[in-house]
């Protein structure tokens, strides 16, 4: 899609510009601000200097004289929802924990949900170990702000499948009593990356419209030490049912993770459920700073994470997902299972999210995606907003936006490049 910009528009001073099939989805709503006054002229806008990718420049022209019209421009108006949700993840991430603890973080999701309509479902302190999330309430038990399970739920007339976004949301990460260094902490305010993502996409999702049920589920903890924390040795009944017994408290995302997941899978029905996180320092190893990894038991989603990445600018590459040679990592001799892997040159960032895998099933019928985002999280001293985009792109045709329909890899109605995704479009389904 094209379109003009106005005059007064500074421009950067580079000229090159992406193909006219990527869509930049941050920090350009600027652009559409006062759209009525638009001449043809070209401009190149780049995103925030912060971004994990570096610039991304894009042109918008317009072929004639007239005055472009809202009916033309309206593909384009999804762009300020996006970027504030970028914006609010990014904000949400870099704000250290003396600011955004666990109280701070229910404050912005309570603030979502009164812009949205949305009441939000919260579980917190001792009414997690009442009700069995004792990965949630193990992590974060030892802290001053406890931890708490919330969700907003959208649940729109028509709906045709559940879809669950589950974020990590650990405020700081001291590494609990197996305690981080003085070179390792520092930066850990953005362990709550994923429900940062989640929170921002969840956000810009239903106010562009969507069609299906979706639940933005947040786990959120501080993992702190004192008196109450959790130790090594010790054994928590999780809310799948398993036990695990703690060989690392430093690997503790995937514990809050599991008990999501789980409440996703048994309380919310989700038939898609995708969870996003700071999971593992490997990942920067096994992928690199600039994409995601994906671990996901679905091939079809694993090719579409990648598609979405290359669409939006959030990058995306896959990990290799096979439980059976990789979950005995996990075994222990008095639970079902450890929650640290055994040997560490492993695949260490696969078992992490095959730790998680296990709280739903191996054998569960549903699709399961898994992001680690800890090295795109962030470029430098800043956060990305990374993953916002990624989920807005992945998730685009349960949206009522015509231009997220166009770059979704999912769901095609005919057959896009490279792709071999198809979509039952009379029941608007994903899968």
């Amino acid at each position: 899609p094209t379109a003009a910009v106005p005059d007064s528009a500074p421009a950067t001073s580079s000229p090159r510009a992406h193909s006219a099939t990527q869509v930049v989805f941050s920090h350009v709503s600027e652009l559409i601000l006062h759209f009525w006054l638009w001449k043809a002229v070209t401009f190149t806008q780049a995103s925030s200097p912060t971004s994990a990718l570096g610039p991304h420049l894009i042109s918008f022209t317009v072929s004639s004289l007239r005055p472009v019209t809202t009916h033309e421009i309206a593909p384009l108006f999804f762009l300020p929802n996006a970027t504030d949700g970028v914006r609010l993840a990014a904000r949400i991430v870099d704000t250290p924990c003396n600011e955004m603890n666990t109280d701070t973080f229910l404050e912005e999701i309570n603030k979502v949900g009164k812009e949205l309509g949305i009441i939000p479902t919260i579980i917190r302190d001792e009414e997690l170990k009442t009700r069995g999330f004792g990965g949630i309430y193990g992590v974060g038990k030892a802290a001053l702000h406890p931890p708490a399970l919330a969700v907003l739920s959208h649940t729109p007339d028509g709906a045709t499948q559940t879809i669950a976004w589950v974020g990590k949301g650990i405020v700081y990460d001291t590494g609990g009593l197996s305690i981080k260094g003085k070179t390792t902490m520092p930066g850990m305010k953005r362990d709550c990356g994923g429900a940062a993502a989640v929170l921002g996409a969840f956000r810009a999702a239903i106010k562009q419209g969507f069609k299906d049920n979706l639940h933005a589920v947040f786990c959120l903890a501080e993992n702190s030490v004192g008196p109450n924390a959790t130790r090594p040795d010790d054994i928590h009944l999780l809310y799948s049912g398993k036990t695990v017994e703690i060989n690392n408290t430093d690997a503790e995302g995937r514990l809050v993770l599991a008990d999501g997941v789980s409440y996703a899978c048994k309380d919310l029905g989700a038939d898609i459920i995708l969870d996003m996180a700071t999971l593992t320092g490997a990942q920067g190893i096994a992928t690199g700073k600039y994409h995601a990894a994906v671990l996901t038991n679905s091939a079809e989603w694993e090719a579409a994470c990648v598609k979405a990445g290359r669409k939006c600018g959030d990058l995306v590459h896959p990990l290799v997902y096979c439980p059976e040679l990789h979950f005995s990592e996990f075994t222990s001799a008095v639970a079902d299972m450890k929650n640290s892997v055994a040997d560490r040159d492993n695949s260490p960032s696969s078992c992490a999210g095959l730790f998680i895998a296990s709280h739903i099933g191996f054998d569960w019928p549903g699709v399961w995606v898994h992001l680690d985002i800890a090295a795109p999280v962030h470029a430098g001293e800043r956060a990305t907003g990374f993953g916002v985009a990624l989920l807005l792109a992945l998730f685009g045709r349960a949206s009522e936006d015509p231009l997220l329909n166009l770059v979704s890899p999912l769901g095609c109605e005919v057959d896009v490049e490279e792709g071999d995704v198809g979509r039952d479009s009379k029941r608007r389904r994903l899968v």
